[in-house]
């Protein structure tokens, strides 16, 4: 990609700049951006330094490189981490979860689209008013009208006439901090992970109920694959958005027994929300009882060409959950290291949050509750954000492998590694690698290498954006 000085900020520092100039002005210049391309621009690449033999052959030898060392990816998933690893990471939740939807590629059959399918989102009850968006009809609403003007118990407002817009940084947060159930919200987050494991035990329970079959013997009927994501709302609880699929027995991808229908796995799943209860107790003498909130929602996921406007289809979930699986909390500003009260409110963070990590730590004092104390920059959430059943599709591990050895043969190829052969002489003739690595560091070598990396990282995302836009 060739080098443009103007897409850079003007913040940088002295030092940072004669770097930057040091690095263009070099001979090694194209030679360091050709392996700052192949690792993706990452923002904080992994340092190597080794070489690859074939054949007792030094084929490859970090010592050629501009710095002596090889760049690979740091893999982060998160989009405030690394951008260009997170999507990449996207794009592969994308190829899972649309494989698993719509059937007909990565190994899956082409009768996955005749699967019943939902999509259910769960949320969290309310532990208190915040502000919100709210709209009818397409058009904004006032965020708490009510009749009265009443007050709370503290004398704060349990009204807002305000519109807000989607960046107001007071939606998301309490009417009144002091009447808000903190120790609500925190401990559902905490329970959060039980939270959904109850609900796919209740899923199977009562789709057994719904089959009149006993709860050993659903196996025997279907078999109940899944994929979810976890996302933070505005007022800092996390739901769950996931993908339900009911397939025969086996390991075939097959459709279930035709009595088994779109409707008997709503019916079900709508059940099981109601069932799934958790009662916490936070101190002595004091419980939670926890449970899924009221704007729950289950909608079934179409595969016909005639669909209906608005209806989902395998392309749109796959999108709109792919999004999720790269953010976090870090849109509350809380970073992605352990935190306490003081130090979140010296950090200028919103009262709510300041809040709500307040009271992680302080739960992280009560016997039992210890491990809260790592994630109160979670907001005591401690699940992992993308999960899937082992059938509902193919694993990111297999992506990444189809992916590197493509490149791998690709680079193999370029090198005159491997050579074509005739039909009677087999299909390829290779040789064997053997690379011998050694970790030496994490990120760029200058802060003007780093600079310089995420300006042709920020050039090629707005270079896709514009090709997307149109195509």
């Amino acid at each position: 990609m060739p080098l443009d000085l103007d897409v850079l900020p003007d913040v940088f520092e002295a030092k940072t700049w004669a770097e930057i100039v040091a690095r263009a002005g070099s001979s090694t210049y194209p030679q360091w951006a050709k392996q700052a391309a192949r690792c993706g621009y990452c923002a904080n690449p992994i340092r190597l330094v080794g070489r690859v033999l074939a054949d007792d052959q030094v084929v490859y030898d970090t010592s050629r490189e501009p710095d002596g060392v090889l760049l690979k990816r740091c893999g982060n998933r998160r989009a405030f981490v690394c951008p260009s690893c997170s999507f990449e990471y996207a794009g592969d939740m994308w190829q899972l979860l649309y494989a698993g939807l719509a059937g007909g590629r990565k190994g899956l059959p082409e009768s996955i689209p005749e699967h019943p399918m939902v999509f259910v989102t769960l949320t969290a009850p309310s532990f208190g008013r915040v502000h919100s968006l709210r709209e009818r009809n397409g058009q904004a609403q006032r965020c708490r009208p009510r009749r009265g003007h009443p007050l709370c118990p503290h004398g704060r407002p349990m009204w807002c006439m305000s519109i807000h817009h989607p960046n107001d940084p007071d939606v998301g947060q309490a009417l009144c901090p002091d009447c808000y159930d903190y120790t609500g919200a925190v401990l559902f987050n905490w329970r959060a992970p039980e939270m959904w494991r109850r609900f796919t035990i209740n899923v199977r329970r009562c789709l057994a109920v719904r089959l009149e079959v006993r709860d050993a013997q659903l196996g025997d009927v279907v078999r109940i694959s899944f994929a979810k994501v976890a996302e933070f709302q505005r007022r800092g609880i996390v739901h769950f958005h996931a993908i339900i699929r009911l397939d025969a027995p086996g390991d075939t991808w097959q459709p279930p027994p035709i009595y088994v229908s779109t409707d008997v796995l709503q019916e079900a799943v709508s059940d099981a929300i109601e069932r799934t209860r958790l009662v916490e107790e936070a101190t002595e003498g004091e419980a939670v009882a926890l449970r899924w909130g009221s704007e729950n929602d289950i909608q079934p996921i179409r595969n016909r060409l005639d669909l209906a406007e608005g209806q989902l289809t395998p392309e749109k979930v796959a999108a709109y959950i792919a999004k999720y699986t790269i953010k976090g909390a870090e849109d509350f500003g809380v970073g992605n290291r352990p935190l306490d009260g003081p130090e979140a409110r010296r950090r200028g963070l919103p009262e709510h949050v300041v809040r709500m990590i307040d009271t992680a730590d302080q739960l992280a004092a009560v016997q039992g509750f210890e491990r809260l104390a790592r994630w109160t920059h979670m907001l005591g959430f401690r699940g992992h954000f993308a999960t899937k059943s082992r059938r509902f599709s193919i694993t990111l591990g297999s992506i990444r492998r189809a992916r590197a050895d493509y490149r791998r043969r690709q680079d193999l190829e370029r090198r005159g590694l491997v050579r074509e052969l005739g039909d009677d002489q087999g299909d390829e003739d290779t040789t064997l690698l053997v690379g011998e690595w050694r970790f030496v560091g994490i990120g760029y070598t200058t802060n003007g290498d780093a600079a310089l990396a995420a300006a042709s990282a920020s050039y090629a995302r707005e270079w896709r954006e514009v090709m997307g836009r149109t195509r």
